[in-house]
């Protein structure tokens, strides 16, 4: 299953009526031009040591002159000194805030709990609701500038206020849970590899960890039945799918099955979670899951998920294979995985691709491909040669042109007229 943002964002999505098709496609280049003009550099740097000691003098040796006492650092030196240190301070605070590795250390409870969810991986899940709300067919904008049939304010609205919620219930209610059952379940592995983590340092209690996990579970599904409320669901379709997303998510975590200590079903878990319920989600409060391509779609981008997934494990090899955990990298070898990896990617958007074209949509089919062709040459370039030291650098090159070509498969699965 995740502004005045939210509403902007979808309504710049998405218009339901065929002829906006052309305008979505000028939308979805004009966002891969700006990404792909973001490239990567490296640079090397090198360091010159120099004795401390001069052979010839016994007077400690400096870099370019002798000077025999101790200088006073000028004020511009301290000034910057303390600015580096205000932007590490600063850097730690906003790590800590999203939750991610290097975070500073906290005693404020509240942010401490807002740590455990991690929001920085809400992102994914409210733009998955985001394409399930494209996909529908059934989102108004609150103005359609193009199209003065579509200028319903009040309705403009409604759909507004309901995409916020679900984002609302994807990100920081059920991935919040998932993300802080997943740290409690890991608590003694990150007390020995990241033992500042609030669990383990003692920052939080275990009492507080299970009343958070309580908390953000039961208000998760009650916001999830009254969006099925609110959309006039005979059917809880909302609710079904927050408690099967909410199952998968405890035994990715949980033993006895802890899917994540199996490469197949932890990372295609990891991928459904990130693209298929939150695509099923935005597309259930909008519309209907009447159809097997609105199943069939998802699935396909979760195998592309998958396979984001065993970038993230290359790094962490030797860790897995100490804790007897089998990722792909781990059961199979680094030149093996790697090969899996690029070719569930590619293969998984030339079939998108392949169906676009299928039903008429060859406009879309081109975006894919065109997405997909620097997706090729980054894994090319990037994964293939080196995966474990370019696997940032891959992810940052390659994965916006991969969540931007879902974006263009929902446009087109919403434009397209499937008839009765």
């Amino acid at each position: 299953m995740n502004r005045s943002k939210h509403q902007l964002g979808l309504a710049l999505l998405y218009n339901p009526r065929p002829a906006m098709a052309t305008m979505s496609s000028k939308i979805v280049l004009l966002l891969l031009l700006a990404v792909g003009a973001n490239g990567f550099q490296s640079f090397a740097s090198k360091l010159t040591s120099r004795s401390s000691w001069s052979k010839v003098s016994l007077l400690p040796g400096r870099q370019d002159s002798f000077f025999p006492f101790q200088q006073e650092p000028s004020p511009r030196s301290s000034e910057t000194l303390l600015q580096a240190k205000q932007d590490a301070d600063n850097n730690g605070n906003l790590r800590q805030l999203l939750g991610v590795k290097g975070a500073a250390s906290e005693t404020n409870i509240w942010k401490i709990r807002l740590q455990l969810t991690k929001p920085v991986t809400w992102v994914p899940l409210v733009w998955g609701v985001m394409c399930g709300a494209a996909a529908s067919g059934n989102y108004h904008w609150i103005w359609n500038p193009f199209d003065p049939n579509d200028r319903d304010v009040m309705l403009g609205l409604t759909d507004a206020a309901k995409g916020f919620v679900a984002m609302i219930l994807a990100g920081p209610f059920l991935t919040g849970y998932t993300q802080t059952i997943n740290d409690w379940y890991d608590r003694e592995i990150d007390a020995i590899n990241e033992p500042y983590r609030p669990i383990p340092s003692g920052a939080i209690s275990e009492g507080e960890v299970i009343a958070q996990i309580w908390f953000l579970l039961l208000g998760g599904l009650g916001i999830a039945y009254g969006l099925d409320v609110w959309a006039g669901h005979d059917v809880p379709t909302v609710l079904l799918l927050s408690i099967f997303g909410s199952f998968i998510s405890y035994i990715y975590s949980a033993p006895p099955l802890k899917l994540k200590q199996n490469g197949w079903a932890g990372n295609f878990a990891l991928g459904a979670s990130y693209i298929s319920l939150p695509w099923w989600c935005g597309q259930a409060v909008f519309g209907e899951l009447d159809r097997p391509v609105y199943f069939i779609l998802p699935i396909l981008y979760s195998i592309a998920g998958l396979s984001v997934a065993i970038v993230n494990d290359f790094k962490s090899i030797e860790g897995d294979r100490a804790l007897g955990l089998q990722s792909l990298p781990v059961a199979f070898g680094v030149d093996t995985a790697k090969y899996i990896c690029a070719g569930g990617l590619t293969l998984t958007q030339l079939g998108v691709a392949a169906y676009l074209l299928s039903i008429g949509e060859p406009t879309y089919a081109a975006i894919m491909l065109a997405l997909l062709l620097p997706q090729v040459y980054f894994q090319a370039t990037l994964l293939l040669p080196d995966p474990i030291n370019n696997d940032v650098k891959y992810q940052a090159s390659s994965q916006p042109f991969l969540v931007f070509g879902i974006l263009a498969t929902a446009l087109c699965v919403g434009h397209h007229d499937f008839g009765p």
